[in-house]
């Protein structure tokens, strides 16, 4: 049985523990530093797989030591947004986060692939690899696949189709500067700029950017966690099952898109080795320009980090 283990276990990190171990997908480890908790949702987790005829093994614990063995290593730690704060406000306090335990995975996970989720998403990815020193491909950011979610709801709710018959796929930045592709979206594969007024688009763009935001004002004392599990759970199970899926993740760009030194949401080959492939869209000149400013914005926050 694989292992993934997941550092962080609150409303993400636990989540998604209990979605992975529900669809018997590996053996998962919670791993925390505060006292009780990643033992208590493990033991939680645990006592509803017979129900679900599950049969991995869930543990947790603040020892980093049990991510040993681990073929995936998630990174939700962090501290969460708050009502009026943006992605990038975080940077600071969670660089510092995600650096002390991206020392920890490098120490007891050296061969494992590295999915971060902690937000600002692309600035903490380029944290973890830095740190890490691990190779590129082997460093992925977990936003494309949230933030096309998102857009995939917003379009079925304007259009009033179902969310399954729509397919589309978001880019760029975890943030507002993301690049929800219009031209490429579809529904039961009729192009979305064909069946909707412009203003609807517009309306479905709008809310998928701020998607994230929307969820922190109404809870005002946490942020969306439910969506962001499932979305990691899609990138886990194509990295185990070899599925060379295609998806929407942040990754090193060398070049792809006219793009360097940064991570970028972009779609790439999900297998066994991490990212595989960067796969290049004929992206239309407006969505091309869009995502170049999206990288701008990341290098910015990115450099800020060293000051």
């Amino acid at each position: 049985m694989a292992k993934v283990a997941i550092i962080g276990s609150g409303n993400v990190g636990a989540t998604l523990g209990f979605v992975l171990a529900a669809r018997n997908v590996a053996d998962i480890a919670l791993i925390d530093i505060v006292e009780g908790v990643p033992e208590g949702k493990a033991l939680d987790i645990s006592q509803s797989l017979a129900i679900l005829g599950s049969t991995v093994s869930v543990t947790g614990g603040n020892d980093y030591a049990l991510a040993k063995g681990a073929e995936i290593v998630v990174i939700t730690a962090g501290s969460p947004r708050k009502p009026g704060m943006t992605r990038d406000e975080l940077a600071a306090i969670n660089h510092r986060i995600v650096t002390n335990v991206a020392k920890q995975v490098a120490r007891h996970a050296p061969e494992s692939i590295l999915v971060i989720v902690t937000n600002p998403l692309d600035a903490m990815t380029t944290t973890a690899q830095s740190v890490t020193g691990f190779p590129k491909e082997r460093v992925m950011g977990m936003a494309g696949t949230l933030d096309t979610s998102r857009f995939r709801h917003f379009i079925s709710k304007v259009s009033g189709h179902p969310a399954r018959d729509v397919q589309c796929m978001v880019l760029g930045c975890h943030g507002d500067d993301m690049v929800p592709l219009t031209s490429a979206a579809t529904v039961s594969s009729i192009p979305l700029e064909t069946m909707l007024p412009a203003e609807d688009i517009a309306t479905a763009v709008q809310r998928t950017r701020k998607g994230g935001a929307e969820i922190v004002n109404l809870l005002k004392t946490g942020s969306a966690f439910y969506a962001p599990a499932v979305s990691i759970m899609q990138l886990i199970e194509a990295i185990l099952h070899d599925e060379k899926a295609i998806l929407p993740v942040a990754a090193w760009l060398d070049g792809e898109y006219g793009i360097s030194g940064v991570y970028l949401g972009v779609p790439a080959v999900l297998g066994k080795a991490g990212v595989e492939k960067v796969v290049e869209l004929n992206l239309p000149s407006e969505e091309l320009a869009a995502l170049r400013k999206s990288a701008e914005h990341v290098r910015e926050v990115v450099e800020g980090l060293g000051k």
